[in-house]
């Protein structure tokens, strides 16, 4: 075990407990639990606002799973991953005021809430329940993987072990602390996200011998490594275009990221957040993703991808200065499990045992059952990642591609489409959970697209045409309610 490089992290960590406790007594005095423990009472300026959301969607398939592609796949993902540039600013200027406004008068504190509120039907709260609780348990899994892996290079510790470290050290501040201890320790994360990738960046650079010599000793072993499409020639055009729907676009239908764009406290910090946020993911994702590339030349012969920044830092960068630098990765891990945590911890208590099994509970009791619910999600979620995937980076985008296929065209007719209605939501998120599945499993990638492509379509004619037989099934059906 390399003291020198844990101690900073370690040093990392009690910072973040602090913060969780700090923010816990806030959840322990306040009289409503509910818009605290899971939206912070919408309180988020704009600096801590654009730091949520970068911290949130940078996670491990961005600081370790995608440089490990990188390093696989050279220059050509580097340009696909930079679709991730407009994250912030598509979130915040498509969703907007409005959707801040919506979800004040719905007194929402979830996406469901607000799903519940503009469409009033309990299919759609339920199928939206359902949607999130299987596609970000795979999501969840992705980041402690990510997390035990990080553990695990730096401790020389077993993975199983790892994990354990990882996990219980996530819980502590999320169940303690809730929404506000995330939102605080995502500033903290963010920053120290930014600032890591600037010193790798530059570290990998000077032990690479330039930039110069590094494309010089990519194109010497395969020309390709430089070219827009790939080691192996796969990254075609329209696949690498898809990308922009999958992670740029589309991130609007995440959960996890429309709901910061309901807990900020005025225009100002929206604003503020949009210049803010879109600066720091471009940078971040384009230095990472450089970095795994830059990688191959300075550290070859590395077989296992997800492994690549982990085994670059210890390499290139003295033990103190290495430690520093791995909190980067360790606080986008961390920054986005505890986001899916409180999501998935807010979707069970706050859409279904509030809304269907017990309306009437007190505060009391719903701070009580919101402590366990997430305390045993998060162990759920520590057995799934007990067996890891070969790379986290697809477990991801795979989860990703659900929520956005099965949310989408709700959110986004529910904000500007007066007669969009409950009957357009439940076929639209049918059809988008269905082709996902179907397509993902049978017809992966379809005419050279990304899977997420065509449910996206499809899910937008089914919730025009659903809308649509609003009237007829008045005459000819029952109520759907």
């Amino acid at each position: 075990m390399k003291w020198e490089v844990i101690f900073p992290l370690l040093l990392f960590l009690i910072i973040i407990f602090l913060i969780g406790f700090w923010a816990g007594r806030y959840v322990a005095r306040t009289d409503t639990f509910l818009q605290e423990y899971f939206i912070g009472n919408r309180s988020l300026g704009g600096f801590v606002l654009a730091m949520t959301l970068t911290a949130t969607y940078g996670s491990a398939s961005s600081f370790i799973g995608g440089p490990g592609v990188a390093y696989t796949e050279g220059l050509g993902w580097v340009l696909l991953s930079m679709a991730q540039l407009a994250t912030g600013y598509f979130v915040l200027m498509i969703l907007g005021k409005k959707f801040a406004i919506m979800a004040r008068q719905y007194r929402a504190v979830t996406l469901v809430d607000f799903l519940r509120g503009r469409y009033e039907s309990k299919w759609v709260v339920i199928l939206a329940a359902l949607s999130i609780i299987v596609f970000l348990f795979s999501a969840m899994a992705a980041q402690w993987v990510g997390g035990a892996i990080l553990v695990e290079s730096l401790t020389g510790l077993p993975y199983s072990v790892a994990l354990v470290i990882f996990a219980v050290s996530v819980m502590v501040y999320v169940v303690i602390g809730g929404f506000r201890a995330v939102v605080l320790t995502d500033a903290v994360q963010g920053t120290v996200m930014f600032v890591g990738t600037l010193i790798l960046l530059i570290a990998t650079i000077y032990a690479g011998g330039g930039i110069d010599n590094i494309i010089s000793d990519l194109y010497a072993e395969n020309p390709r490594l430089i070219s827009p499409f790939g080691s192996g020639g796969t990254l075609t055009p329209l696949y690498v275009s898809s990308f922009w729907i999958l992670v740029g676009v589309g991130v609007i239908g995440l959960p996890q990221i429309t709901v910061r764009a309901m807990s900020y406290k005025n225009a100002k910090a929206m604003h503020r957040a949009i210049m803010i946020g879109t600066v720091v993911v471009g940078f971040i994702m384009l230095g990472m993703h450089l970095i795994g590339v830059f990688a191959r030349p300075v550290l070859p012969g590395i077989e296992y991808g997800d492994k690549v920044m982990p085994l670059l830092t210890l390499s290139i960068l003295p033990p103190w200065l290495a430690g520093i630098v791995l909190s980067a990765p360790m606080a986008a891990i961390m920054s986005t499990v505890d986001s899916l945590l409180i999501l998935v911890s807010s979707t069970v208590v706050k859409d279904v045992y509030l809304n269907y099994i017990n309306p009437d509970a007190g505060n009391e009791t719903v701070k009580r059952i919101s402590l366990v619910v997430t305390t045993l999600i998060g162990i759920l979620v520590f057995l799934i990642a007990l067996s890891p995937p070969d790379l986290i980076i697809w477990l991801n985008l795979f989860s990703f591609g659900g929520l956005e296929a099965t949310f989408i065209w709700p959110v986004v007719f529910g904000l500007y489409w007066s007669r969009g209605n409950k009957y357009g939501a439940i076929l639209s998120m049918i059809t988008g959970i269905v082709s996902y599945m179907i397509i993902h499993v049978y017809f992966p990638n379809p005419f050279g697209m990304h899977t997420v492509v065509l449910p996206i379509i499809l899910s937008f004619f089914a919730f025009i045409a659903g809308s649509f037989l609003k009237n007829l099934s008045k005459t000819h059906a029952p109520e759907i309610t």
